[in-house]
């Protein structure tokens, strides 16, 4: 049988048709619902004028939802890099690239590209992948990528780049020079505020840009609310849904609505995949104090008849007073998919006897979130 060759063309022909069918579906839901889409440049007036393409509309309620742009670092040569905007709309595919920064965007593409077979450097300024989750899942989850090719450096981040031939050269702050065909920042997003006008019409906003808002997403402004990145709360696209259905009930169905942020799922689609509901365990030892840990890490079984040395990794964070399981972390292959479900548990409350009662389904990885028994911390 002969080997799978990559069409890149052809991946990005199927990418603009998906994106553009699913837009066409959002625009006829939005249609068929009586609302009307004016295409502009928007600029807010008042609290409750908006300026489009110099026509003004006026408005009992305005709402912000301009999402966030992908922001460079401030050093020489910064403009020949591309953003995650620009990744889906290459040419070509490079031969070498590097990937700057350490969170969901930046392990993500290192691990497409890596996956793609391009020859992958992954440089990020701190000491651990993934901050603010779990410390165990940057840590192993950079473990697994260099496994499957992908050269991570820590504490490391380019000072400049310069063109050299055919090829970006990157210095480093460690004195260091390497070239590559592409580099990309995934440095982090700044809120989509300027220029909207928000500041004139008396919304306050953060030294970010962010729209300061209240539970019901309302601003400093009553008329004028904000959802989604441009709020810079929980950066998720069903966050943002949420957040969306939370104020269209409290603005006109009549049932105040405050947007719930605890116990949140969320996976990052690195190589392998990671996903999270609930507190870390350094944020969990914070609030509560004492704390109980259960940690599994293995080969799943399909590797285990194979030469895969791949590994998954899960962990349970248990408030050692009430025994509510308030963390549940997973590291490895449908990561995404399995603490989808375990998320439920972990929102309504459920306690570890209750998860310890509950009966596996074997022979899953999964099955381990409910036969996790010796505390290891």
């Amino acid at each position: 049988m002969a080997e799978p060759v990559l069409d890149w063309a052809k991946l990005l022909a199927n990418k603009d048709r998906e994106i553009a069918r699913l837009n066409g579906v959002y625009e006829r839901g939005l249609v068929n619902a009586g609302a009307a889409i004016l295409r502009g440049r928007a600029v807010v007036l008042d609290p409750h004028s908006v300026s489009l393409d110099g026509k003004s509309y006026t408005a009992q309620h305005i709402l912000v939802a301009t999402g966030s742009w992908p922001q460079k670092p401030d050093i020489p040569g910064a403009a020949l890099a591309i953003t995650s905007n620009e990744a889906f709309h290459l040419e070509k595919l490079p031969a070498r690239a590097l990937v700057v920064g350490g969170g969901y965007i930046a392990v993500e593409f290192a691990s497409i590209f890596n996956g793609l077979g391009v020859q992958t450097t992954l440089a990020y300024r701190g000491a651990q992948l993934l901050r603010g989750f779990d410390s165990e899942l940057g840590t192993r989850l950079g473990e697994e990528m260099t496994r499957k090719g992908v050269a991570v450096t820590l504490n490391c981040s380019p000072v400049s780049l310069a063109k050299k031939d055919n090829s970006i050269e990157a210095k480093f702050n460690n004195n260091t020079h390497q070239s590559f065909d592409l580099v990309m920042f995934a440095t982090g997003r700044k809120p989509n505020t300027a220029g909207l006008g928000l500041d004139a019409a008396g919304v306050k906003l953060a030294a970010d840009g962010a729209v300061v808002v209240d539970h019901y997403s309302r601003s400093s402004v009553d008329s004028i609310h904000a959802i989604g990145d441009v709020t810079n709360r929980l950066n998720l696209t069903p966050v943002a849904t949420s957040e969306g259905m939370a104020l269209a009930k409290t603005l006109f169905g009549g049932k105040p609505t405050p947007v719930d942020h605890e116990n949140v799922p969320t996976a990052v689609f690195a190589n392998p995949n990671l996903a999270t509901v609930g507190l870390s365990e350094e944020s969990a030892r914070k609030r509560f104090g004492a704390v109980d840990i259960y940690k599994a890490a293995f080969r799943s079984l399909k590797h285990t008849m194979g030469n895969s040395e791949e590994r998954i990794f899960m962990k349970l964070v248990v408030d050692a007073a009430s025994q509510r399981v308030v963390g549940a972390h997973m590291l490895g292959p449908d990561a995404g998919e399995v603490i989808q479900g375990v998320a439920i548990a972990v929102k309504l409350g459920a306690t570890k006897a209750q998860f310890d009662a509950t009966i596996g389904i074997h022979p899953t990885a999964a099955e381990e979130f409910v036969t996790m028994r010796e505390k290891t911390g």
